[in-house]
This record gives structure tokens, sequence and C-alpha cells, in this order.
């Protein structure tokens, strides 16, 4: 019993440095990117989404490496899950209407879509091979390239005072030390999981599909909740399909070519159809640019099942 309190205090302390760093991170980055003019959208899906999926990125990395692999298929899965359901339902229902005005049929919503089907596709023979995890990570670059793109063509369009423009540093020296915080965290957020698990008896797999997914996604959670309050809904959607593909495509992608991952069964039946079924559910409700807080709530409901779902409740 005590070893389980402290492992259990130790999944606390690591978890909250996690995301205290992430969130220093991101706002940093956040920082950076608006000093660049990049367009409140595009900083959502690529730099807001980077640096709050940097806890999925780095514990599914130190996952490989402590021989816990089967963490990362159950993390990528149920962060995917609470930022659809969870993140999306709060921002809704914060600023009452979520509105979206930038034109995500175009490329950004397929691409959503597109990168949950093809997690789908690589994992129901049980196998994610290195060759598959290859085409994930070129699939992101391209979609990156695509954002960064845009982005350049947008700047180029607005006139922009160059005087006004003053390089970074501060916020650069604030992205370095909380990788490092952000490294740690992970390492040990990992290690308490593994720990809790055995003296616990109860499979790895679930508990990175709820309580590590929850945990990782809480970055993305605050971001989301902040940027709603303050009125720039297009970072708090941006940030969440930018995750969603971020995780599908790299999260998964790069660990596997450090070493084989562990698709685990119970992921499969709690969280892979549902994780299809609120990509869909996303993709359509966003077809007239708004997600009402009605909807909002919908989706609240959906996550609250899924939880219960997981450990037997529902």
């Amino acid at each position: 019993m005590q070893n389980l309190i402290i492992w259990l205090i130790i999944f606390i302390v690591s978890l909250f440095a996690l995301i205290k760093a992430s969130d220093f991170f991101t706002d940093a980055a956040e920082q950076i990117g608006i000093s660049l003019r990049i367009s409140p959208f595009l900083v959502g899906v690529t730099i807001v989404s980077l640096g709050t999926s940097l806890p999925e990125l780095v514990s599914s990395i130190i996952a490989v490496y402590q021989n816990s692999s089967e963490i990362v298929f159950g993390s990528v899965i149920g962060s995917n899950i609470a930022n659809i359901f969870l993140i999306i339902g709060a921002a809704s229902l914060i600023s009452n209407t979520l509105r979206i005005e930038y034109e995500l049929i175009n490329v950004d919503l397929p691409l959503f879509v597109s990168s949950a089907f093809l997690l789908s596709l690589t994992v129901l023979d049980r196998n994610f091979s290195i060759n598959e995890a290859i085409i994930c990570i070129l699939g992101y670059i391209v979609y990156l390239l695509y954002t960064i793109t845009s982005g350049q063509e947008e700047q180029q369009s607005e006139k922009i005072n160059s005087s006004e423009k003053s390089f970074p540093f501060k916020q650069i020296v604030i992205v370095i030390i909380s990788s490092l915080f952000i490294f740690f965290g992970a390492t040990y957020t990992i290690k308490s999981v593994t720990k809790i698990s055995e003296i616990l008896e109860i499979g790895q797999d679930l508990i990175a599909l709820s309580a590590v997914a929850l945990g990782t996604s809480l970055p993305e959670l605050i971001v989301t909740i902040s940027a709603a309050r303050k009125g720039n809904l297009e970072i708090a959607v941006g940030n969440v399909l930018g995750s969603n593909i971020f995780n599908s495509l790299m999260v998964m992608g790069i660990p596997r070519l450090i070493g084989k991952l562990e698709i685990s069964d119970n992921v499969i039946d709690s969280g892979l159809l549902v994780l299809l079924m609120g990509t869909i559910l996303f993709f359509f409700v966003t077809q007239d640019k708004q997600v009402t807080r009605w909807e909002g709530l919908m989706f609240f409901i959906f996550y609250g099942w899924f939880i219960g779902n997981i450990f037997g409740f529902v």
C-alpha cells in the first residue's frame, strides 16, 4: 500500500511538471508564431498543437525505451478522443457557440478524418510496421508544409512593417528550458504508470487509454479554454485538429522507428471505434462552421460514457 501511495504521488507530481512545462512551452511558442505574423488558426494548427502534443510524443518515446510500448497506442487513441469530445465540448460551452472562420473543408478537415482512418487501417492487423510509420510521418510532413506555405502566402498578402518585428530571444530560452522539464516529466510519468499498473494488476494499455491520455490532453484543454475565453476560437479549433493529426501520424510514427509497438486488443475494442465515430461526428458538426453549446454538451456526454465504459461503470 505504501508503494502505491508513493508511486501515485510521483505520477501526480511528474504529470503536473509535464503539463506545466508544456504550458510554458506553448505560450512561448505561440508568441514566437505571432511575432512571425502567422494567422491565429495556423498558430493553433501548427505551433500550439505541436507544443500541446509534446507530452504525448515524449512520453511515447520514453515508453518504448522502457519496454512499455503498449502505452503508446492507448495514449494516442485516448488523447484524440479527449480532444474531440472533452476539449471541443468545453470550448463550445464556454463560448456559447464555437464559430470557425477558417476554411476547414479544403484540407484540414479531410486530413483530420484521413489521419484517423489511416491509423485505424495500420493497426487493425495488430502490427504497426516501420513502413507504415514512415508513411504516417511523410503524411504529416506534407500537411505541415502545406500549412506553412499557406501562412507565408497570407503573410505576403498583408503589408507588414518590418520595424515592428523583434527577435523573440526570451521565448526561445523558455522553449528550451521547458523542453527539458517536459522530458523529465514524461520519463517519470511513464515509470510511475508502469509501477502502478503492476501493483494494481491493471493493464498499462487501459491506464494509458484513460488516465495518461486525459493527463497528457490537459495542455490542450487548458490552452483551448484560455483561447475560448479570450475569443481566440480559431486557435482552439486549430489546436484540436492539429493535435489529433500529429498524434495519429507522428506520435505513432516516431516511436515505431525506435522500437516495436504493442497494439492492444483492449484499446482496439474499447477506443478505436469511438475515435472513428467521434472523428466523423466532428466532421459533420463543423460543416456549418460552428459548434453550438448543445452540440458541445452532447460531446461531453459521449466522453463520460467512454470513460465509464472503460472501467465497467456503464
